[in-house]
């Protein structure tokens, strides 16, 4: 995941999407998603995608509104297609 995503947002408790687009010129494009924590070590702020049982409420929100996103852009990309 060297590339930055496309788009990123919070969640709660710390956990946050993050939406890559990749893209294929024999697929098309396609999204991978990215659900992670923030915590603090010492004076570093890292990332883990290890969950602790108070965070899951927040990864299935997550992923429920990853869904929606990634959903909506191809509905969009859709029908842009049809108005062409």
């Amino acid at each position: 995941m060297a590339n930055e995503p496309i788009e990123r947002f919070p969640v709660g408790g710390g956990v946050r999407v993050s939406i890559w687009e990749n893209e294929s010129k024999y697929n098309g494009s396609w999204y991978r998603i990215a659900i992670t924590r923030g915590y603090r070590d010492g004076d570093e702020y890292k990332d883990t995608t290890s969950f602790r049982r108070d965070d899951l409420l927040y990864v299935a929100k997550a992923a429920e509104m990853a869904f929606d996103w990634c959903l909506k852009q191809q509905r969009n990309a859709a029908k842009d297609k049809t108005e062409e």
